[in-house]
């Protein structure tokens, strides 16, 4: 029985039996892991392609070394200009404090600070009460040379005729009339005609005075010399006005006019500069307070440098019918003081100016050289190049201390635009 059992036990196959516990916890298990699997083969099916295609090509053992590419700029022909910006000051092209030129009281004025007025234009009446009288008395004592005038007319008539008389008969007759006779009528006849010509004389002189004191009673209408604007009102209606000929203190103007119309534009210019710029110069100009900018050309200088601030004076004609530059405002203006035309010109970026002017260059073989230049007009974004580079040439702009001479490269070209900016 033993044997039998035995070889019983010896036939039966190992593992669980289907009593036993490990039937039911093994499919758990998997059911566990089923998701986890999935996921992980997912990924490989997605991973796998990609690497292979990104290393079935690569031969093994061979690393790809990429150019690095660097920015360069083309050399070519411009007209270049050296400028110079001075700050500026805007006054009237006119301005005159209008007086008086005579005494009397202020009987009327018909502007005031801001209007604007035309030439001819009254704007002011002074009031001399003894002037009327001067004339009224100057025009009885022309009356009464004018009378003194006939009278000396009428006796140097008589004395003349009576001479030519005596003279008439003593052709006729010689020796018939008293030699005396004759010399008195003659003498007679001279001092008649000195008494007209000093009468005549007498009637101009009160003419004059009347003319003159005519042009003083004009004198007392204030007009406006030229057009412009009222920029001070400095009497009021009867306030004592002195003549403005007179040199007491007490004279005073009674306006300010200014042509504001057409200014003057006052630039200071450094001695330096002073032998570069030329009459008909054009100008740039803008006013920063209104936030306008327009052009004008140098209409005259001084010629003069002032030894106190070693500056020349510069004039510019400024337009201004709108009226909305007002003098005293500062201006920057730019003048051109000098200027090439066609000339080579590189960015000032691409240069290196440490012991001597150099530049980068990639070839035709995109390999960088470094070459020597001589420079010339500088501007503020470009240089004139005299010589070292040709028409054309790639010089690269900025970043020399990444790069050397005889490195291999990709030229990127941008626009000159982008350089000056």
């Amino acid at each position: 029985m033993s044997t039998e059992t035995t070889d019983n036990s010896e036939k039966q196959i190992p593992g669980p039996q289907p009593d036993s516990p490990g039937q039911f916890r093994l499919p758990a298990l998997f059911r566990r892991l089923d998701w986890r699997i999935a996921c992980v083969l997912l990924v490989a099916l997605l991973v796998i392609p990609v690497w292979r295609a990104t290393t079935g090509h690569a031969k093994p053992g061979v690393v790809a070394i990429s150019t690095p590419q660097v920015a360069v700029c083309r050399v070519t022909r411009e007209d270049l200009a050296e400028e110079l910006v001075c700050d500026a000051e805007l006054r009237p092209y006119q301005e005159v404090d209008l007086h008086a030129k005579v005494a009397g009281y202020l009987e009327s004025i018909t502007v005031d600070i801001g209007d604007r007025v035309q030439a001819g234009q009254l704007l002011a009446t002074i009031e001399v009460p003894e002037l009327a009288d001067d004339i009224q008395r100057a025009k009885a004592a022309l009356s009464r040379n004018e009378q003194e005038v006939s009278r000396a007319q009428a006796a140097y008539e008589e004395a003349h005729l009576v001479y030519t008389r005596l003279a008439a008969v003593d052709k006729a007759q010689p020796n018939l009339i008293a030699q005396q006779e004759l010399d008195a009528a003659v003498e007679k006849d001279r001092t008649a005609a000195s008494a007209l010509a000093a009468a005549k004389a007498e009637v101009d002189v009160s003419q004059a005075e009347i003319s003159k004191l005519e042009t003083m009673r004009k004198y007392c209408r204030i007009v406006a010399p030229f057009s412009g604007v009222i920029t001070r009102r400095y009497a009021d209606p009867g306030a004592l006005i002195q003549a403005g000929i007179s040199s007491s203190t007490q004279a005073m103007p009674l306006v300010r006019l200014s042509q504001n119309d057409r200014l003057r534009l006052d630039i200071p210019v450094s001695v330096q500069y002073v032998s570069r710029i030329k009459v008909g110069d054009p100008a740039e100009i803008h006013v920063e307070s209104c936030d306008e900018t327009f052009t004008g050309k140098i209409a005259r200088s001084t010629r003069k440098v002032d030894t106190a601030t070693r500056k020349m004076d510069v004039e510019v004609d400024v337009t201004n019918d709108k009226l909305n530059l007002i003098p005293g405002m500062y201006a920057s203006v730019t003048l051109r003081v000098d200027h090439r035309d066609k000339t080579l010109a590189v960015p000032v970026e691409a240069v290196s100016r440490q012991k001597s002017a150099t530049v980068l260059v990639v070839n035709k073989d995109h390999k960088i050289e470094e070459r020597t230049i001589s420079l010339g007009l500088e501007t503020p974004h470009k240089l004139e190049v005299l010589s070292g580079l040709n028409e054309n040439d790639l010089v690269m702009i900025g970043g020399r201390t990444q790069f050397k001479p005889g490195q291999l490269v990709e030229p990127k070209p941008i626009e000159q635009a982008k350089v000056t900016e």
